[in-house]
């Protein structure tokens, strides 16, 4: 779509500083942006290439300086604004439908679906898509090829499997989930008694209850409950390669960036954010708000608005301060070894000059 810079500052909320009739075809990176482009500001790190873009406009966040020569859009959330402009002006991905489809039909002749499984209408089925008996598919949902749903298994209205998602037996997806390529949800928890030298598998009889708008990166693994469920928040969003244990509850709104993993029976608040490559031990609370930084590992609870790093886990602001001091241990080794060195030295000298002292006489 293309519009005006006017129309498009009118339709994401800022505030137009610059020729509003400029034709607006795109939005790109500032560095690489074209005239008839706009791009943003969101991180103050890319200001320097603010002189030198070629984009028409951009959109930048309240009192900061921008060149005369170049149109802002001024907002009060630039980062949200970008994307509202990207809407606009990309629109959403389009899912085509099944390529071996006859005569348009939604549903592909090469999935394999169960005669008792449900189909929501307006549901777009490719080929090599497996839907097993009692599954529920809701309306207007996309499974893509290689795609498996177990039995008795449930998606809701307007859910998308990638290539390669499988959703095991009886687990429940709400509504407008995502789920992407080979992420496995509902897989059996890593549950064993081990008993005269021999591990015995715990039968994992819960679920997966994934609530709606949750969207899952790819090659994630959700394990099922021994009992009862694991359950993922409304608006809840995994980046890539993130495993969560059995019995695990997360709450709505968390980010978590890849390679997180969460342990087995932990209780993860609401709008909780986990930096990349963060583990937490099982059976923990994280409180509401935390934040948790990348690489850290969580063997203790996490109160509620807590800031967090490190090895284990501790206070931001002391994770920091031991950072900085351990950049040059070696350089504080060898420091140490030369003070014990003096001191050893001054001991020595001490020693020699009181054996040497003459005796007082009576």
């Amino acid at each position: 779509m293309t519009m005006t810079l006017a129309e498009l500052a009118s339709r994401i909320g800022a505030e137009l500083a610059g020729d509003g009739s400029v034709s607006i075809r795109g939005v790109a990176p500032i560095d690489r942006a074209e005239p008839g482009e706009v791009t943003f500001l969101a991180n103050a790190r890319y200001t320097a290439h603010l002189p030198t873009t070629k984009a028409s406009a951009v959109i930048i966040g309240q009192g900061i300086a921008s060149p005369p020569h170049l149109a802002r859009l001024e907002a009060e959330d630039p980062y949200f604004a970008f994307r509202q402009a990207l809407v606009l002006l990309h629109g959403e991905r389009v899912h085509p439908g099944p390529a071996d489809a006859v005569d348009g039909a939604d549903i592909s002749p090469g999935a394999v679906i169960h005669p008792e499984a449900t189909i929501g209408e307006g549901s777009l089925i490719h080929p090599g898509v497996v839907i097993e008996r009692g599954a529920s598919i809701g309306r207007g949902s996309v499974l893509y090829p290689g795609a498996y749903v177990g039995v008795g298994a449930s998606l809701g209205e307007e859910c998308v499997l990638f290539p390669n998602a499988v959703i095991y037996d009886g687990c429940r997806l709400g509504r407008r989930v995502t789920i992407h390529a080979n992420a496995v949800i509902g897989s059996d928890g890593f549950g064993y008694a081990t008993h005269k030298g021999r591990h015995e598998k715990i039968p994992q009889t819960g679920i997966v209850v994934i609530e709606d708008e949750v969207e899952i990166g790819s090659g994630c693994v959700i394990e099922r409950a021994a009992m009862e469920e694991t359950r993922i928040g409304a608006g809840t969003k995994f980046a890539d390669l993130i495993s969560i244990g059995h019995g695990t509850r997360i709450g709505r709104g968390c980010l978590l960036v890849s390679l997180v993993g969460i342990s087995g029976s932990v209780e993860v608040g609401d709008f909780v954010a986990f930096g990349g490559q963060v583990g937490v031990t099982g059976h923990l609370s994280i409180g509401d708000g935390a934040r948790i930084a990348a690489k850290a590992a969580v063997v203790t609870d996490i109160p509620a608005g807590a800031r967090v790093a490190g090895v284990p886990a501790i206070d931001l602001e002391a994770a920091k301060r031991n950072a900085l001091a351990g950049r040059d241990l070696y350089g504080m080794a060898r420091r140490l070894r030369d003070l014990e060195r003096q001191i050893q030295r001054m001991q020595q000298s001490l020693g020699s000059q009181g054996a040497a002292a003459p005796k007082d006489t009576p």
